[in-house]
């Protein structure tokens, strides 16, 4: 920023000022015009000499030498002609009227450019200054120069007036883009992090909100990144006041958004477990691991198996909420899960003085050690945060790994492995509206990853763990209270993508997507019929049993309305009963809604069969219909 490096550029200027005094007093013509020049050009030199002894900030002062070089090189040529000796140079010699008025116009605005660009550079720290004013060099470029004095400010001001300036960058940044661009290359970011880093916790949140708010493009992320934006915030994250942790989440979430190369720059300091950390702060217990109870597990096991070790998938419940929570077909298992969870739940306070020593003692390795960092992470003296500042970290933390697995496999098994899974199932039942979508969209985006990805399919969301359980619980709730709200499409999303991971037996999946079939709109009817193609088609091993399940719940008759009326949807929706009717020619619950004339009818929409994967599909369904169909008919007369 500011450094040895511009006082080069001062050389020239400086000889140019004496040259002129020199020549000043050398001259015939116009005497009482060149002194003024002189005494003007003089004061310009000892600013200017100044100068080259403070620590300058470069960008500006560049700009400002490059000026002022050439209004001494102007003065000098003017002065140079009053210079002239004899009668013919005299005659021929022409300086126009008002040159030296307008010489001296041009040496005052240097005089207070130079005396700006000082001021700026090594003023700021005294609050007596207040506002430095802009330069008669900026009267073109208001803004930039207002910039300039910003971040100088961020350099050498008071802890007040770098809070003031880190503010007033944020108003520059929420302005438009173009004044984010030239923040950055102003070299705006060094500072605002130094800001980040040393700062107090209003200057700490103002600097990490215009960071945020500067991450618009990839190439901002880039320039940022190179800056050191990372590790500054890894830092800020394990040991920072919650209020600037909970800010510089969701900066992370805008890098992250905005330029998904980032994402593994952030893994490697350790961001995604510090953001888990965040997350599970009085969400689950801090040093829980997954357990795996049989199914002849009596609570009274359960009880001294949690006394024994380290306490396993302790998920806090809400009393009897928890317990009138219901499935379709009974779903005894979850019963007994909360059953669990209310004796964990009541065994918690005894245990709480020995989860620390349990922690500590238990043998470990790498994961004994990942646990006790995160016990590090500035957990102490969380609890005493207020309820709203608690809030909102979590829903910023689950925000900045949404971002951060969107796409990623290698974040996603990181943050499947830890006890992110638990946490995000916990805070789409209990979490404030933010959170619960935060963490909605933010398993939406590990199940997307997932489901291209089969070892880490295989590994989060197995059907054995208690974890994928839970998560798979909360999205069905979500699916089957069918609200309108923010959170089901990313719930039907994340069931869609999890359609290889259920078992034939899994039979409470299908209902509640096919009931969003009917009789409503939009993309919640699309997404469902999105998902429910992820469980029947031909790639899905059990594409035959999720067809006849979609069937059984009566999905033909919504999909026949929908490719006839649906809209958004009618292109999925005619997709869907392709692969149903394809993989179940036989049933009869498709001779009696009609399918086979819907199919032809479909067949005959040139909008409708442009794709050839559609038209391929609709004709091999409508192939195995016509001969499945036409001999059932047989058996109606």
């Amino acid at each position: 920023m500011m450094g040895d490096g511009v006082k080069q550029i001062l050389t020239k200027p400086i000889q140019l000022a004496d040259q002129v005094t020199k020549w000043a007093d050398e001259t015939h013509l116009f005497k009482q015009e060149c002194m003024e020049v002189k005494a003007k050009t003089e004061r310009l030199a000892a600013l200017l000499r100044q100068a080259a002894r403070a620590e300058l900030y470069e960008r500006p002062a560049r700009r400002i030498m490059d000026d002022t070089e050439q209004v001494l090189e102007k003065a000098l040529s003017l002065v140079s002609k009053c210079r002239a000796r004899g009668l013919m140079k005299r005659v021929f010699t022409i300086i126009p009227p008002g040159a030296f008025r307008k010489m001296c116009i041009q040496l005052d605005n240097s005089v207070g450019d130079v005396s700006w660009l000082i001021r700026v550079s090594t003023a700021a720290a005294d609050d007596d200054f207040g506002h430095l004013g802009l330069p008669p060099i900026a009267q073109n470029e208001p803004i930039l120069f207002l910039i300039w004095d910003q971040i100088a400010t961020m350099i050498t001001g008071s802890l007040d007036a770098r809070a003031d300036a880190a503010a007033s960058l944020v108003s520059l940044a929420r302005d438009n883009d173009r004044y984010g661009k030239l923040i950055i290359e102003e070299d705006g970011v060094g500072p605002l992090l130094r800001l980040v880093k040393e700062g107090r916790v209003e200057a700490q949140e103002n600097a990490a909100l215009a960071i945020g708010l500067l991450a618009r493009d990839p190439e901002s992320v880039e320039q940022m990144v190179l800056a050191g934006v990372c590790s500054v915030f890894a830092k800020v994250l394990k040991e920072g006041a919650m209020k600037v942790q909970a800010m510089v989440a969701w900066a992370v979430a805008e890098l992250a958004a905005n330029h998904p190369k980032c994402q593994d720059v952030f893994a490697q300091h350790n961001v995604i477990r510090l953001l888990v950390s965040h997350l599970a702060f009085e969400t689950v217990q801090e040093h829980s691991k997954y357990a795996i109870p049989s199914k002849g597990m009596s609570i009274h096991s359960v009880v001294m198996a949690n006394h024994a070790a380290v306490d396993h998938n302790s998920m806090p419940v809400d009393g009897p909420e928890q317990s009138q929570m219901q499935h379709p077909c009974g779903n005894q298992s979850q019963n007994s899960k909360n059953q669990m969870h209310k004796v964990i739940q009541s065994t918690m306070a005894t245990n709480s003085s020995k989860t620390q020593s349990n922690a500590t003692g238990t043998a470990g390795g790498p994961k004994h050690q990942q646990n006790a960092s995160l016990n590090g992470t500035s957990i102490k003296g969380r609890e005493f945060e207020d309820p709203a500042t608690k809030a909102y970290m979590k829903a910023m933390a689950a925000k900045a790994l949404w971002h951060l697995a969107k796409g990623n496999s290698a974040i996603c098994k990181s943050i499947t492995e830890s006890k992110a899974l638990l946490c995000f199932a916990v805070l789409l039942e209990k979490g404030a509206d933010e959170v619960r979508y935060n963490s909605a969209m933010a398993l939406m985006e590990i199940c997307r990853v997932a489901e291209q990805d089969p070892d880490l399919r295989r590994s989060a969301f197995k059907p054995t763990s208690p974890a994928a359980r839970a998560v798979v619980d909360q999205l069905l709730r979500i699916v089957e209270k069918a609200e309108y709200d923010d959170l089901l499409v990313p719930c039907i999303v994340a069931l869609g993508c999890l359609s290889r991971t259920f078992r034939a037996t899994e039979t409470r999946i299908i209902g509640p997507l096919v009931r969003l079939l009917d009789e409503r709109e939009g993309m919640d009817v699309k997404e469902a019929t999105v998902a429910l193609t992820k469980f029947a088609c031909t790639e899905n091993y059990l594409h035959v049993d999720h067809s006849k399940a979609i069937i059984d719940a009566g999905g033909a008759k919504h999909l026949v309305q929908l490719v006839y009326f649906g809209e958004q949807a009618q292109i999925p929706a005619l997709i869907l009963l392709c692969y149903i009717a394809t993989h179940v020619p036989d049933s009869e619950a498709l001779a009696q809604a009609e399918v086979l004339t819907v199919l032809e009818w479909s067949y005959k929409q040139a909008y409708m069969v442009q794709d050839r994967t559609v038209e391929n599909l609709l004709h091999e369904a409508k192939t195995r219909l016509e001969l499945y169909q036409s001999r059932s008919s047989r058996g109606y007369h």
